[in-house]
């Protein structure tokens, strides 16, 4: 069985970066739940700097991503300044290495160590949940000011779908979601209805990371949101595809090592804090508050039918896809009640 090189691709990489620096050690410390890749590279001079790999999606939209972001780390203002880690330019250009053989396409990146403070409790006590709304929402209004300074995205929430639904009409994709092309279709077509009938396109569009595991984010020992990696999922889209993850941050279980998404978070009291405290600093709309319910379908439908195999193992891939049909689809209709966050913000 032939096995893809990673570390291989990895040196590779730095060799046409800067072949005048030798590379001591290249280390893996991605994520085990995860098939991303990221590496430590350390030198001869006791320096280091980090490596993501990746190798699903489309090149053209990583490189996109990435020029994002890091006009956003150096747009962003005070206190997030040093919020995100930079990547490494070539001249004066973002570098991206792209490795293709007759098995893979992949695209690696590098990045500046990022300084990391604390990382928040598995479980928030109700201060810790009001102070984290509270960061939030003055992290997405520094996102907010500063939107119109960043590169064109050319990703939206439609365009995943519509690729989604290209993947399930194609050989493979028939072959993988055989007996639940229904499901499919018909929870797009949901999607697609709601976000045109609450205008969803019309909402600002700002830099969102989307999962705001408790991994992927440091605090100061005040909570102060302090440093930020991990941007596998980052797209320019409205600032309620943070909340879904952020409910699940907040909610009662607490981080969990076997993980499950469920619709339930969003309908916690615990979340309903958070909100109350992020809309006294960054005011909500019901156009918004409606729409959670879809941008959980839409993370059901993108991150867990679509690329659920690149994005976890497959025993979690399987798990969560089964879920899905199951009981996530399901759920939305019968447990997403928008009255209830719209009484309790008193919109």
């Amino acid at each position: 069985m032939y096995r893809i090189d990673f570390l291989n691709i990895v040196k590779l990489a730095w060799m046409d970066y800067d072949s005048s620096r030798a590379i001591s050690t290249v280390e893996d410390i991605s994520a085990k739940v995860s098939t991303n890749h990221v590496y430590k590279i350390s030198f001869d001079d006791g320096r280091f700097i980090i490596a993501k790999l990746s190798y699903f999606g489309r090149h053209e939209h990583f490189v996109e991503d990435h020029t994002i972001i890091n006009s956003l780390s150096n747009n962003l203002p005070y206190p997030y300044e040093n919020f995100l880690s930079r990547s490494l330019m070539k001249g004066n250009q973002l570098y991206v290495y792209r490795y293709t053989d007759n098995l893979i396409d992949a695209w690696v990146v590098f990045y500046r160590p990022i300084k990391i403070k604390k990382r928040l409790p598995k479980r928030l006590n109700e201060s810790q949940i009001a102070t984290l709304g509270r960061q939030m929402a003055h992290f997405h209004k520094g996102c907010h000011l500063i939107r119109n300074t960043l590169p064109p995205s050319s990703k939206t929430l439609n365009t995943d779908i519509e690729h989604l639904l290209e993947i399930v009409n194609s050989d493979f994709g028939a072959y993988e979601h055989r007996s639940k092309e229904g499901v499919i279709q018909e929870q797009t077509e949901l999607l697609f209805e709601n976000l045109d009938k609450f205008k969803f396109h019309n909402l600002p569009k700002i830099p969102v990371f989307v999962d705001w595991n408790i991994g992927n984010f440091s605090v100061s020992s005040s909570l102060k949101l302090f440093s930020r990696w991990d941007y596998d999922w980052f797209r320019m889209s409205s600032r309620i595809l943070d909340f879904y993850f952020l409910s699940r941050v907040v909610s009662d279980v607490g981080d969990r090592t076997v993980f499950t998404y469920n619709i339930g978070p969003l309908m916690e009291d615990r979340f309903i804090l958070f909100l109350k405290n992020y809309h006294e600093v960054f005011p909500l709309t019901a156009t918004e508050i409606h729409l959670l319910k879809e941008v959980y379908r839409f993370f059901i439908l993108n991150y867990v039918i679509k690329d659920g195999r690149y994005f976890f193992h497959e025993i979690y891939a399987s798990k969560l896809q089964n879920e899905a049909y199951q009981r996530y689809f399901p759920s939305i209709e019968k447990e997403f009640d928008a009255d209830k966050l719209l009484k309790a913000l008193n919109l």
